[in-house]
């Protein structure tokens, strides 16, 4: 038994705003995310698939690259019964897909997945966990909102006078670190400050609402199937 389309969309979308509001935003997991909900600037496109399907998520992504006022899209899959490995490999297919376009990449990809213990060793090893979101995700963000961003700009076309720069100035300062590894480290940070359980005591209350609902709505629970890739 499966539940009605519409039914499961709308859970599925109630379930991952639960995540973006409540541990993303709450805990400043991405300092970007609040701003680009509250200004629209962020799309979520529910896929009903149960199988990986690199070409139908393809259309998907495609289907968002015209209009420049998303700046973020989520594709989410509650159907979909792949393990964290897999649905890694899946996100890569999607990836290379996309970076193969005429015209080249426009947004970068990261998969989200609801399976991930908290691993403080390092920043890096913490990050499937921030992601735990309640069902498979690919993350989208366009790749000339990285670029301002990184630049530190906003976006449009930025005035800029170099009689004003100040080069002796300019060298004295530190080498930043990549965004990721700016953001990856205030995260782990943040996690160590709380403690993880109490992390995780959040996520794992968005996941069994998930399965509530879920079940509610009678869709069977969702567990990978050896036969697929």
């Amino acid at each position: 038994m499966s539940a009605d389309p519409d039914a499961l969309t709308r859970a599925c979308l109630r379930l991952y705003r639960r995540y973006a509001v409540e541990v993303v935003e709450a805990l400043g997991f991405c300092p970007y995310a609040e701003r680009c909900r509250v200004e629209s600037h962020t799309r979520e496109v529910v896929v009903l698939d149960d199988r990986p399907d690199p070409a139908r998520a393809l259309a998907e992504v495609e289907a968002l690259v015209p209009d420049d006022g998303v700046e973020v899209a989520l594709l989410i899959w509650p159907r979909l019964p792949l393990d964290r490995a897999r649905f890694s490999r899946f996100v890569q297919d999607v990836r290379a897909a996309h970076q193969a376009r005429e015209g080249g990449l426009v947004f970068a990809m990261e998969g989200f997945h609801p399976e991930a213990l908290p691993d403080l060793e390092t920043p890096e090893r913490l990050i499937p966990f921030v992601r735990r979101t309640p069902d498979p995700t690919i993350q989208l963000v366009r790749h000339s909102v990285l670029t301002h961003v990184r630049r530190g700009t906003p976006q449009g076309t930025a005035f800029f006078d170099p009689t004003m720069l100040d080069l002796e100035a300019l060298l004295r300062e530190p080498v930043r670190a990549p965004l990721h590894e700016r953001i990856a480290g205030t995260n782990h940070a943040t996690v160590l400050a709380l403690g993880a359980d109490a992390v995780q005591a959040r996520l794992d209350d968005i996941l069994a609402d998930r399965d509530r609902t879920y079940r509610a709505l009678g869709e069977l629970a969702r567990a990978p199937k050896e036969d697929l890739p």
